[in-house]
């Protein structure tokens, strides 16, 4: 599949092919002395409605409209560098991978740190980057992809697990439905911003294999660091005299 090519992935073939499937094993045995990380999938910049998904061809992605995936684990992820982020693999001077404690230069909590206040950025945003790191898994598949979101998409993420939890569900009981729209910032700036629907509810069969494939990727997730994150484009609203992430321009 080439990169011009728009396709939306809507397989249902459920996730019990789960049952023989081991995270831990599998990275042991077969990618011992191998880049132990996760395929990501991307979320463009400057307003493109279509993400963009690890094909079979290293180097050539699928780009998609839309896909499906359960949830299995997702975690703040704050980074602050010195000197602007252009991309690369370099990890930055401080991180955080619960949005409590910064490891590096500063350090220490982030409530306090002058980098994770509103202004300490460009353009009233914060030096230090919120983003939220999501592990997901595609119907069909056994080896989950990172997708990280963006400062401009984490309010629809938090009002989506909010919906789930107000009617008893977690994040890792239902197959969700990631799309794309276009948002336009105060300053006439386009930028992508993720939505988030149910697509339908897990099995009992389907969430006993997931659950148990969330905690695996828990414990693993301590071990991914920051580097091949991508930079992303933070063009967010934000108020100047309470911090909030205002809503974008329709």
């Amino acid at each position: 599949m080439k990169n011009n090519e728009l396709v939306t992935i809507n397989e249902n073939t459920g996730f019990l092919q789960l049952a023989d499937f081991n995270l831990d094993e599998a990275m042991a045995s077969e990618l011992d002395g191998l880049d132990m990380t996760f395929e990501r999938i991307k979320i463009p910049s400057a307003g493109s409605t279509v993400f963009e998904v690890p094909g079979e061809n290293p180097g050539e992605p699928d780009t998609v409209k839309e896909f499906s995936a359960v949830i299995l684990y997702h975690h703040p992820l704050y980074a602050y560098y010195k000197d602007k982020y252009t991309g690369g693999s370099n990890p930055p001077d401080c991180g955080s991978f619960d949005g409590i404690t910064g490891e590096g230069d500063p350090g220490g909590s982030c409530a306090k740190c002058p980098y994770n206040q509103f202004g300490s950025g460009e353009n009233g945003s914060k030096a230090c980057k919120n983003r939220r790191r999501i592990y997901v898994l595609r119907e069909g598949e056994i080896f989950p992809l990172i997708l990280s979101l963006p400062t401009g998409s984490l309010k629809e993420f938090s009002r989506y697990i909010k919906r789930l939890l107000s009617k008893g569900r977690k994040s890792n009981s239902v197959v969700t439905r990631f799309s794309l729209k276009k948002a336009t910032n105060s300053s006439g700036i386009t930028y992508s911003q993720a939505q988030f629907a149910v697509d339908r509810d897990l099995t009992a069969d389907e969430y006993a294999l997931i659950s148990k494939l969330s905690e695996q990727v828990k414990a693993f997730s301590t071990r991914v660091g920051h580097d091949t994150e991508p930079a992303g484009e933070e063009v967010i609203n934000v108020d100047p005299k309470s911090g909030e992430i205002t809503e974008p321009l329709k």
